[in-house]
């Protein structure tokens, strides 16, 4: 009950207009473990506004609206398991409080993030399926989204091959269902399941590219299968580049539409 309250209220606080990140990471390195809930509330109180201090009072909870038939875990940024990758790369900007259900175990592992075109070529298919195996062959940890095409190929494959698979959720937890295509692989000591949202927040296309920092993020390097001339794939693709990381995409003599974005 303690530890739900301390959840509760930072998504409360997140659902403050102009509340973002940086400053609730701000507020929450400040505050000493063992974290008190209402000394939590207080420190978080502290930094708003008097308006935004109103809107925090009246907010309502965010977790008595979690209706997961999963079991859903939290992690804060000041947990000793919140994933150090994340922290590397996004800096301030990491997500505050990460959803999560699955093996949090899968976090320590090497890890290979892929994205992709929705409607990828069969080439495409072809090498997600290739890369995918050689790298579970070899321990490492697929992440991806969970959009149709190599997405949805990349965990698959990564599940059907006796590997394990990572996948960031461009919405609330609370929207997470297994997909027909993988019921009869599925196994939750090898998969995770993560949101940085709260658990009713809907899909929008700003929240699927906010999503990919955080698959670029904890990705020791990514895979681009597909990127459209514009969209999340190519997205992601520069977003990578500009955190430094490794990028690798295939490079098609005759290109399909879907990889327009490749070169």
């Amino acid at each position: 009950m303690k530890d739900n309250e301390i959840y509760d209220f930072v998504y409360q606080f997140l659902s403050i207009k102009n509340i973002g990140p940086v400053q609730t990471n701000k507020v929450l390195s400040t505050v000493s473990e063992p974290i008190e809930p209402y000394s939590l509330k207080s420190q978080l109180k502290l930094s708003l506004k008097p308006e935004q201090q109103i809107e925090f009072e009246i907010a309502p909870s965010v977790l008595d609206n979690l209706n997961s038939k999963f079991d859903v875990n939290f992690l804060l940024m000041t947990n000793h398991d919140y994933p150090s990758e994340l922290k590397k790369c996004l800096s301030t900007n990491i997500p505050p409080i990460l959803s999560y259900i699955g093996n949090i175990e899968l976090l320590k592992k090497r890890k290979v993030g892929f994205s992709g075109s929705r409607k990828v070529s069969d080439k495409g298919i072809d090498v997600t399926k290739d890369c995918v195996e050689q790298l579970t062959n070899k321990d490492v940890s697929i992440v991806s989204g969970y959009a149709a095409g190599v997405d949805l190929e990349a965990h698959y494959r990564a599940l059907s091959n006796g590997g394990s698979t990572i996948i960031i959720l461009p919405e609330g937890i609370n929207s997470f269902r297994i997909k027909k295509e993988m019921k009869n692989i599925w196994d939750w000591n090898r998969v995770l399941v993560i949101s940085e949202f709260k658990p009713t927040d809907q899909w929008t296309a700003s929240r699927a590219m906010q999503r990919n920092n955080t698959i670029i993020g904890l990705s020791d390097i990514m895979v681009v299968v597909e990127a459209g001339e514009t969209g999340g794939s190519i997205d992601a693709g520069y977003k990578t580049l500009k955190m430094n990381k490794y990028l690798f995409v295939p490079q098609y003599g005759d290109i399909p539409e879907s990889a327009k974005g490749n070169n």
